[in-house]
């Protein structure tokens, strides 16, 4: 529970709103025993030919006539027999009867004083209801009925604040706890998004916070209210018989002991619930993002199964929760109803034979009326209604605890890219751009890049080519520090960039990827994603250099149209179009362009070829591509094999020397002839 404790902290700076809801849930508590306690003045009433006035009178006479024989019996126990007792002449009998003498006083005086207090509050409630109550005995009654009316409205109106300001405080508390997740999963690094899987992270914020707000309102709510209303119960229930109120909460270590075995198995289930709700999260993302290759490959029949089996893990795993919470609720009402009984059976001992007394133990100082047995009954069954309702509390917090293990584990995760806020601001890139003896590896002794060396001179365009998997993808990742390398380092302008501030560095970078990314955006906010305060003029004049403008003003609302999720309302050269637009109006130092028109046409990629000739003036370009009309616009290129620099040079000079660029430029140039 350390992670659930943690999640509580959350609340701290709402604590106002939890001690207002604290004090509602306490007027409320106090309403609620007090609305049991008008059964008994009724029943007196519907009971007895005496109305109110006339019953407390006689209750008053009868707890004087009682204070009076307590006091003359210590006053006969005084004056006539201690003194006979001090004369005897056997001192180890005399001194056990003083013993029982000095036992039985204590008693008696312990009599009188509790009946004086009852006496007390006799002569107050009899002087209220001589001053407020009705003589007649069904307008007493129908004043009686109305204030239990009233107080029960007022209940429900402070029921409702405690509610309110509960849901509010954890919601709030919730609102800050996912703002910072959020910060901390934004700041993962690239390849942990693809081991964590964003199913997984989608998981957490979303069934994993649900969890958690339902145990932090349960907590605050249902832990606090309904406890305070059992107390309210038992100590009015006190008021009327302590011993037999005693006897009823036996049962309370027995109800704790279970719901502590449950919780235990709870916390286990509700974790593998969540694990589940992932999977299917998982399922569902893999085969909506791939809705086209699951219709092309008819794979709906094998991916409805994947689906349906994860549903049914996750209904088998639910039913096991829910058969938990539902098995809690009738064990604890049970053993409610064995206490109740047992009390009930008591108190009708009691009240039909007109003792105080069972098995030698007192359990009433006077005896007990039906009807105080039955305002007593009610009691007890008050103070079993909110055990019932907490009897699913502890499943729930155990849930909770589950989610908040879940969410603190991925916030704990410490990215491997880390920037250092007190790290100097990179100038703009104006000198090289140097990969020194760079090695990388995703899995230990797999390496991706093995002592990759080269340098680049600012405003240079550098082709990056090789066959799939050379490493050519993670080598230009390393300049936005997307990865860091193993060994070696990288240089821009002769800083280390993991020496300078990570921000400064990614702002002078643009980016064109294979994989386009596009937002469920409009066009605009989508070219403008890297400036946000960027003119409607400049992001045309980015459109038009990205030759997307034309195509663009043809579409039902311009630049305002909306793209769809993952810009599916383009097509794939349309939407290379507007990431490069956008990359364009960054005005980056550092451009990266990794096959950023594999997607255009032969006509476009011309165009764009062209406007990327006018563009790369300037800046330091990094191009990944197989089309040989792109490597046109390189001024080198190096030749990655198996994760190693094999040549560095010009078109002409590595078809004259380097056999794998020559294998590559045979395969396009078969490629383009078929």
């Amino acid at each position: 529970m350390k992670n659930f404790l943690r999640a509580l902290r959350f609340i701290w700076p709402y604590r106002v709103k939890l001690i207002l809801s604290v004090l509602c849930a306490v007027i409320v508590a106090l309403l609620w025993g007090a609305n049991f306690m008008a059964i008994s003045p009724v029943l007196n009433l519907l009971g007895k030919d005496q109305n109110l006035q006339a019953q407390l009178d006689a209750e008053i006479d009868a707890k004087l006539q009682q204070i009076a024989e307590i006091a003359k019996t210590l006053e006969d126990r005084e004056k006539i027999e201690l003194p006979q007792v001090m004369s005897w002449p056997d001192e180890k009998a005399r001194e056990k009867r003083l013993v029982e003498l000095t036992r039985l006083t204590a008693k008696d005086e312990a009599a009188i004083s509790f009946a004086r207090s009852q006496l007390y509050w006799l002569k107050t409630a009899r002087l209220l209801v001589g001053r407020f109550a009705p003589e007649d005995r069904f307008e007493t009654l129908a004043w009686l009925l109305a204030i239990v009316v009233i107080s029960i409205g007022l209940k429900g109106f402070f029921d409702f604040w405690q509610e309110s300001l509960v849901g509010s405080a954890v919601s709030l508390s919730l609102f800050d706890l996912r703002n910072r997740f959020y910060r901390a999963a934004i700041n993962y690094d690239v390849s942990q998004f693809t081991e964590e899987g964003t199913h997984e992270l989608m998981a957490r914020f979303t069934s994993d916070m649900d969890a958690l707000s339902a145990g932090c309102k349960t907590l605050f709510g249902k832990v606090v209210a309904e406890p305070l209303k059992a107390a309210s119960c038992v100590v009015f229930a006190c008021l009327i018989s302590w011993r037999l109120t005693l006897l009823f909460l036996v049962v309370v270590p027995i109800a704790l002991f279970i719901m502590h075995k449950v919780g235990r198995y709870m916390k286990k289930a509700s974790r593998r619930v969540l694990e589940c709700m992932s999977g299917l999260y998982k399922i569902l993302q893999e085969t909506f993002q791939g809705i086209r290759v699951v219709k092309a490959f008819t794979m709906e029949p094998y991916e409805r199964r994947r689906f349906f089996l994860g549903t049914k893990d996750y209904y088998h795993r639910g039913m096991w929760v829910i058969h938990l919470e539902a098995i809690s609720g009738p064990v604890m009402e049970l053993l409610g109803a064995l206490a109740i009984a047992g009390a009930l059976m008591v108190g009708a001992y009691l009240v039909m034979t007109g003792e105080t007394h069972i098995f030698g133990l007192r359990m009433t100082i006077d005896p007990l009326t039906p009807a105080a047995l039955l305002n007593l009954y009610a009691l007890l069954a008050a103070i079993a209604d909110p055990v019932r309702k907490l009897s699913n509390v502890y499943t729930k917090i155990q849930a909770a605890g589950a989610a908040a293990d879940r969410i603190f584990q991925a916030m704990d995760t410490q990215p491997k890219v880390r920037n250092d806020p007190g790290a100097p601001l990179l100038p703009r890139h104006h000198e090289s751009v140097e990969f020194r003896g760079v090695c990388f590896s995703y899995t230990p002794g797999h390496p991706v890049l093995s002592n990759v060396s080269f340098r680049v001179r600012f405003g240079e365009t550098i082709a990056i080519v090789g066959r799939n998997g050379s490493g050519k993808t993670t080598l230009v990742g390393m300049l936005p520090r997307f990865f860091d390398p193993d060994h070696g380092s990288v240089l821009i302008d002769g800083h280390d960039i993991r020496r300078v501030n990570l921000r400064s560095l990614r702002q002078q970078i643009g980016l064109v990827s294979q994989d386009t990314i596009l937002f469920d955006d409009t066009i605009f906010n989508n070219i403008a994603y890297g400036r946000r305060h960027a003119s409607p003029e400049q992001v045309e004049a980015a459109a038009r250099q990205a030759l997307a403008h034309d195509f663009i003003v043809k579409l039902r609302h311009g630049y305002q149209t909306r793209i769809g999720e993952m810009g599916g309302a383009l097509s794939g050269g349309q939407k290379q179009r507007i990431a490069l637009a956008r990359a364009i109006l960054r005005d980056p130092a550092l451009l990266i362009l990794d096959e950023a028109t594999s997607a255009a046409d032969v006509e476009v990629e011309a165009g764009i070829q062209a406007a990327l000739r006018s563009f790369m003036k300037n800046r330091t370009t990094f191009l990944i591509t197989h089309r040989l009309s792109m490597l046109e616009i390189a001024d080198r290129i190096v030749v990655l094999e198996n994760g190693r620099v094999e040549a560095i040079g010009t078109h002409q000079e590595l078809m004259q020397c380097c056999p794998t660029y020559q294998r590559l430029q045979e395969v396009q140039s078969q490629r383009q002839a078929a």
